[in-house]
């Protein structure tokens, strides 16, 4: 399952994104998410504990920030592999680990249907990476076989929308110009589908997990630099998230009034370190 994986998976409009417009727009701001998600990734890397040795998976690693240092977390001694459906993203990634001597091994494939190697993986780790899948027990139940009894699964998802200011505020300013995007059901793949506690709960019961936790954890996000000011974190807004699809389309004067609200929504929040706006996440911790 290397190459474009869309022929083997159920996930082809994800697959679709991920290796169009909306992979290499992450590709292009890599440095700015990577800052941006720090402390999410920190957070998660501290619930997973990986260990001198340990065989570990990390489930849509994106550019790698996670994927490397779980690398050296683990050590020589170690084995890490990072799975992605995004060839732009899994191609940087690949870029970063030769730059800084590291070797894990990266696969462009959907974690969903993938055949890992039964009983293989000490821990699964992932910073945002597994609330896309189409059938989320049916991905889980196959993560689940390529672990060892007893090992670990941890992961960072968003909370609600609402209660994410990343997201909210600008979303919010921007809605005043343009048409809001039509309603999905509660689950559909995307940022929020694990925003609901009991569902990611249900969805690890049946594929088989024990020990489950979730507990909520909060951060600021540094949207743009000092250096940058505002306009880079209009652009980040703007680029990144659920704005670019509202507004593709729209006729320019839509598009420029939508973006001089955003601006000015985003200047209420000003810090001596940047745009500062609240995130909301679940960190899930749980056993084979």
């Amino acid at each position: 399952m290397t190459g474009n994986p869309a022929a083997a998976s159920a996930n082809a409009e994800q697959i679709e994104a991920w290796n169009g417009v909306v992979g290499a727009k992450w590709v292009a701001n890599q440095d700015r998410l990577d800052r941006v998600l720090a402390p999410f990734g920190r957070a998660i890397l501290e619930a997973a504990a990986p260990k001198p040795g340990e065989h570990a998976l990390d489930i849509g690693c994106g550019c790698g920030a996670t994927t490397l240092e779980l690398a050296r977390q683990v050590g020589r001694e170690g084995r890490v592999m990072g799975i992605d459906i995004s060839g732009p993203m899994v191609a940087r990634a690949r870029d970063r680990a030769g730059m800084l001597g590291l070797s894990p091994v990266f696969e462009v494939a959907d974690a969903s249907s993938y055949p890992f190697e039964p009983g293989s993986f000490d821990l699964l780790m992932s910073r945002f990476g597994v609330m896309f899948f189409d059938n989320p027990p049916s991905a889980f139940a196959n993560l689940r076989r390529g672990m060892k009894p007893g090992a670990r699964l941890a992961f960072i998802c968003w909370r609600a929308l609402g209660e994410n200011d990343w997201v909210k505020v600008p979303l919010a300013a921007a809605l005043a110009h343009v048409q809001p995007p039509a309603p999905t059901p509660p689950g559909t793949p995307g940022p929020f589908a694990f925003a609901d506690r009991s569902h990611v709960l249900s969805i690890l019961e049946r594929a088989g997990f024990s020990s489950i936790a979730i507990e909520p954890f909060d951060a600021p996000m540094a949207i743009g630099t000092p250096e940058g000011g505002i306009e880079e974190a209009l652009t980040q807004s703007i680029e990144i998230g659920p704005i670019a699809r509202l507004i593709a389309d729209a006729p320019e004067d839509v598009r420029a009034r939508a973006r001089d609200a955003v601006r000015e929504a985003l200047l209420k929040h000003r810090t001596e370190s940047g745009i500062a706006l609240g995130g909301a996440a679940w960190i899930v911790t749980a056993r084979a």
